[in-house]
């Protein structure tokens, strides 16, 4: 009888242990990242110049007839050292002819280098200089600038449900917010705490020398500006594209005037790299992308580009990336089959322009890297018929006068990048913090005009605010207690031979253990802590998302029979919580130093720690 038993036994923790392995791999599949953008690795100057010939372009249109020197960065472990660096600049410095500094003031720490020199003296630099191993790469500097402005499908049924009433008074003229269901989102989400990098010509979010804050940014938080150009400090806007933008994401919302923006409790951090004709080079635009990530944004705005891409800007916006950073940018208004640069990179997520009745608009840009469509707007119409263009309506500057400010239409691909930045910081404010999971949420909820998955003119299709945060704050606790109830099975697999070898009262004592157990794992702790972390504001906690809490509570309670089924529960439930954050990682750790792969070590150790503290629990 006894061998039986074991037997039985043997084969459930078998069966349990296989339907572990099987759901991990089933959550890793689904939830593996799919962004095939352009990777720095693969940006080659005969890349570059074959996209400048394909594009019918002149390098020249693009370039400032610089260099750009991008060398190797020691404390990253990529080889040689701050000494062996500063001697190579010296060695190219001492070249007659030649200029070498640091490519603006976030340069040097990052040793990005701007080198000048004349054709004649091209000639005279040696090329194991330019072989050294300490370089990664040199590269003509690239010029990027606003998207050109344009002068000036299916039926589908808005979804109805709970949404905030706001009392801005011009909000009824703002079809685009309706469009991604804004009003809706807010019911539950509104971005507060989650902070969002505006790449731009600036903003006008405060009153300075030459520029007066916008009215309808009084009650928008900031984190401090900077200028990585020559011109306005603190991130200030002398042109009005880059206030416009951040009222998108984050204009004062029921102040009971003007308009609203998308994740209106969000906070905009101002970076400026385009000057006031719009334009700007990349070692500032790949700057501020370092800065953002290294000062605390969350999310980045870059509503700007150009036809040619950057081995620089790209491996920014890669380090942008394992920093946390979900970077959002505008496809280009070329009306073109190609996506522009940076939207075209790896780990950007590109934005074509819809208008108000849900077809892309007759400016942009689409193509193969193409991710999600947002409310782009066009200005020669007025499909709603209320009187005014349809275009995306924000407070701003006028157009380079920063000392006055209006209600203007704009319209672009700038403009539907910022509608899919704001929702992208509606999604981190759930505590989804890996920017892969925020894209793929941003897709799985997009609504596609033509009902297909993918295309080249939509990508997933249109960004929809309310089922972006619904699927954010849902979506993970069908996993989690799916991955507690196969817990359950392994660390209780041997309840039933403990109790017909007792044969006594242990027999209740360690079924109904085995059944509250279960339950509150699967149906109870897991979902539960993680609603306890967003209330706590302890999302990412490396404390929190460790095995602490079940130990703790164990050694308090453990000598308290009754308590032991309840205690086996929480360990579950932590076990499965930490599992599941192993396999899919939809919140980064802070307070676990070396990255991605250090968060999934730290959390695999700690479920299988709290899986143990259950099974050893159970079999008290």
């Amino acid at each position: 009888m006894f061998d039986k038993l074991q037997s039985l036994a043997n084969r459930r923790q078998a069966l349990a242990t296989a339907a572990v392995a099987v759901t991990a791999g089933v959550m890793v599949a689904t939830h593996a990242p799919a962004d095939e953008g352009l990777a720095a690795a693969d940006i080659t100057p005969e890349l570059v110049a074959q996209t400048a010939s394909e594009l019918g372009i002149a390098p020249s249109e693009w370039t400032t007839g610089k260099v750009l020197l991008d060398f190797v960065e020691p404390e990253d472990g990529e080889g040689g050292s701050e000494e062996e660096i500063a001697a190579l600049v010296a060695e190219l410095d001492a070249i007659p002819g030649v200029d070498i500094e640091p490519a603006g003031f976030y340069s040097e720490s990052e040793h990005l280098y701007r080198l000048s020199a004349s054709v004649s003296t091209w000639d005279r630099i040696d090329d194991d200089l330019l072989a050294n191993d300490l370089l990664e790469v040199a590269e003509p500097e690239i010029l990027y600038a606003l998207p050109k402005t344009a002068a000036a499908v299916a039926d589908y049924e808005p979804q109805k449900g709970e949404r905030v009433e706001v009392n801005d008074p011009m909000f009824k003229l703002q079809w685009h917010m309706e469009q991604i269901h804004a009003p809706e989102a807010w019911a539950s989400q509104r971005g507060d705490g989650v902070v969002v990098a505006v790449i731009d010509t600036g903003v006008a979010w405060k009153d300075a020398s030459g520029v007066r804050q916008l009215p309808d940014l009084e009650g928008t938080k900031f984190t401090k500006g900077e200028s990585f150009i020559s011109g306005l400090p603190d991130g200030l806007d002398d042109h009005a594209h880059g206030s416009h933008v951040a009222g998108t994401i984050a204009q004062t919302t029921n102040n009971g005037i003007g308009v609203t923006g998308v994740a209106y409790e969000s906070t905009i951090m101002p970076l400026k790299v385009l000057s006031g004709d719009g334009r700007g080079s990349v070692p500032g635009i790949a700057n501020a992308i370092r800065y953002a990530a290294d000062n605390g944004a969350q999310v980045i705005n870059m509503s700007l580009g150009g036809p040619l891409p950057s081995r620089v800007l790209a491996k920014a916006i890669e380090y942008a990336h394992s920093k946390g950073v979900t970077t959002v940018c505008a496809a280009g208004n070329e009306s073109r089959s190609r996506v522009g640069y940076p939207a075209a990179n790896k780990h950007a997520v590109a934005v074509s322009a819809t208008n108000y009745d849900r077809g892309l608009t007759f400016y942009s840009n689409w193509g193969k890297d193409i991710d999600v469509a947002a409310p782009g707007g066009d200005t020669r119409n007025d499909k709603n018929g209320d009187g005014h263009p349809d275009g995306v309506l924000q407070n701003t500057i006028k157009i380079q006068k920063p000392m006055e400010s209006d209600y203007l239409w704009f319209q672009g691909t700038s403009m539907a990048s910022p509608h899919a930045a704001g929702v992208a910081a509606l999604i981190v404010g759930e505590g989804i913090t890996n920017p892969d999971e925020v894209e793929r949420i941003m897709k799985e909820t997009a609504v596609h005009p033509g009902g297909k998955k993918w295309d080249k003119k939509f990508g997933a299709g249109i960004i929809d605010a309310q089922a972006a945060v619904a699927k954010a704050h849902t979506d993970y606790a069908p996993e989690r207690g799916g991955l507690a109830f196969l817990f359950g099975l392994l660390a209780l697999g041997g309840v039933g031979l403990a109790s017909a070898r007792g044969r006594n009262k242990a027999l209740g004592l360690l079924g109904l253990g085995a059944a509250a157990a279960v339950a509150s794992g699967a149906f109870g702790f897991a979902p539960l802590a993680y609603a306890f972390a967003g209330l706590t504001g302890t999302f990412g906690s490396g404390l929190w998302m460790s095995a602490a809490l079940p130990f703790g509570l164990a050694l308090v309670g453990l000598g308290y029979k009754p308590a032991r089924p309840v205690l086996a529960g929480l360990a579950l439930g932590y076990a499965a919580m930490l599992a599941h954050g192993a396999l899919v990682l939809p919140t980064l750790l802070s307070g676990v130093p070396g990255g991605e792969v250090a968060d999934r070590l730290w959390l695999a150790v700690n479920a299988g720690a709290a899986l143990w503290l259950a099974s050893r629990i159970s079999k008290k």
